[in-house]
């Protein structure tokens, strides 16, 4: 159980975050929120309610009493060992038609949908709710994809079968949409079958980009997308010379979780998600110097020309300035698109790459038709109202809440913080906020004893911040933005 006290008040909850058993005890606590350390995860402690994803359970509440200068905590002892279940609302201030009469469809398996669904449910919608997904799993935690390889598609399910059951939630999978007819609301799929909705949500993610160059289509060269993907990688790759084109944290995650000499390509024209300065100019940035201290060897602002092969097996990688690298394996890691193309030639609005066009209500142009996750480009607070694709799995969860909501005409916006994490060689990344165009930065602690925080300055105040191995400042961080309040570069340093 954990205590806490906010003024004199006390509460009593869970002490473990149920995301990933992090202890709370080492979290942020401001005014009635809890932060969970690693991932961001915020709780209401009057209530154990989600304020903040990744979590998707919220948090057990006890009873407390205070008798003659002591705490009371009064809980049942099997209580103790189950996880909380989320409170949901009896029909509260629902017309009558959302109770029984709708259907919402959402179109996409991953968790932006998983939110919406349990969200409806959760606020009192007593109609048809259905799920279909081009996957063959229920929704299941990709962040994992490239962090635990060795694992089964049923180890990392955020969601059982039965789960979806029980709450009356459709799951239809390889079940892809082709074209969505919005004058006559209604989505028609690959395999000829077609369904009506009253309200729509598209939730489809993104996947991954293929570089086109000779000798792509090889065998064993390959993209990370569904844990069938990363089993057939690790398979493959384990004591073999592996060329990973990309050097964003999904390649440099790939290069701890695969046993092999790994080389990392990084093209000039993909940048990497999460900038760490270097101690000295002509030094690689942190994270990689760690990987080349484990003996990956790293290319930057490299060009991939060609792809040779003996044998229909990828067997070398050119690059642009004539370079030969041994390549047994080679990964791609080079971005993401919006899986998008089948609403081409409709009139939903989306940008250059793709990305549906939604408000901050997760809306689009069309009545009825929401869009969550990877596929939308929505307007950030922190980058001053500008659109952007953040394609993570917070910011989708908080979408897919948010998208739930004002399909049950609850008129709320979307306010988050972006969270994101990893860990390297037993050592705890995290990054808060959106830094986007950052201007300057301000570190405090020592990249070469591998512990600090940085903050990323834009117009003279604070718009990130990144950590190794200082989780619950990272958190403390997100928390101030979240309120809105600008903590200037002076407050920084």
């Amino acid at each position: 159980v954990l205590l806490v006290r906010n003024r004199m008040e006390f509460r009593a909850l869970g002490s473990k975050c149920p995301h990933y058993g992090a202890p709370l005890s080492k979290g942020v606590l401001r005014g009635e929120r809890l932060r969970c350390p690693w991932h961001g995860a915020c709780f209401n402690i009057q209530t154990g309610d989600i304020e903040e994803y990744p979590s998707l359970d919220c948090l057990p509440c006890f009873k407390v009493t205070v008798e003659g200068g002591k705490v009371f905590v009064t809980a049942k002892k099997k209580v103790l060992t189950l996880p909380a279940v989320t409170k949901h609302k009896q029909h509260l201030g629902l017309p009558q038609c959302l109770l029984n009469q709708h259907t919402m469809l959402l179109l996409g398996g991953g968790v932006a949908a998983l939110v919406c669904a349990e969200t409806l449910r959760q606020e009192g919608f007593t109609g048809r709710i259905i799920m279909a997904t081009k996957e063959k799993h229920v929704p299941y935690d990709k962040s994992k994809l490239s962090k635990a390889m060795n694992l089964k598609a049923e180890d990392v399910y955020l969601r059982k079968p039965e789960f979806l059951k029980a709450r009356g939630i459709e799951l239809w999978t390889e079940k892809e949409a082709v074209s969505v007819d919005f004058q006559k609301q209604k989505v028609h799929f690959m395999d000829g079958s077609s369904q009506k909705y009253n309200q729509l949500l598209i939730a489809t993610g993104s996947h991954s980009s293929f570089l086109q160059v000779p000798g792509a289509d090889l065998q064993h060269v390959c993209l990370l997308q569904t844990p069938e993907d990363s089993s057939k990688i690790l398979e493959l790759a384990t004591g073999k010379n592996v060329v990973i084109i990309g050097a964003s944290f999904i390649g440099t995650r790939l290069e701890l979780g695969i046993k092999s000499s790994a080389t990392a390509l990084k093209p000039t024209s993909v940048q990497c998600s999460l900038e760490f300065p270097s101690e000295c100019s002509n030094q690689l940035p942190f994270p990689f110097q760690m990987l080349q201290n484990k003996g990956v060897k790293f290319y930057m602002k490299a060009e991939l020309r060609e792809l040779k092969g003996k044998d229909g097996k990828v067997s070398e990688a050119v690059l642009a300035s004539g370079e030969k690298l041994p390549a047994d394996v080679v990964v791609m890691g080079i971005g993401v698109f919006p899986n998008s193309a089948f609403l081409k030639d409709t009139s939903i609005a989306r940008d250059d790459s793709g990305a549906i066009l939604v408000d901050l209500h997760m809306q689009t142009n069309i009545p009825h038709v929401f869009a969550a996750g990877d596929v939308v480009s929505f307007p950030v607070a922190l980058l001053n109202g500008k659109r952007s694709s953040i394609r993570h799995q917070q910011v989708a969860e908080a979408h897919g809440h948010i998208a739930a909501l004002n399909m049950l005409q609850k008129k709320k916006e979307l306010h988050t913080v972006p969270f994101f994490w990893t860990t390297m060689f037993g050592k705890s990344i995290r990054y808060a906020g959106c830094g986007d165009g950052y201007t300057d930065t301000v570190v405090k602690g020592s990249l070469e004893q591998q512990k600090f925080l940085i903050f990323y300055i834009r117009d003279g105040v604070v718009t990130a911040a990144a950590s190794l191995n200082c989780d619950p400042m990272v958190s403390l961080v997100a928390e101030v933005l979240h309120s809105g309040r600008q903590i200037s570069k002076e407050e920084a340093e």
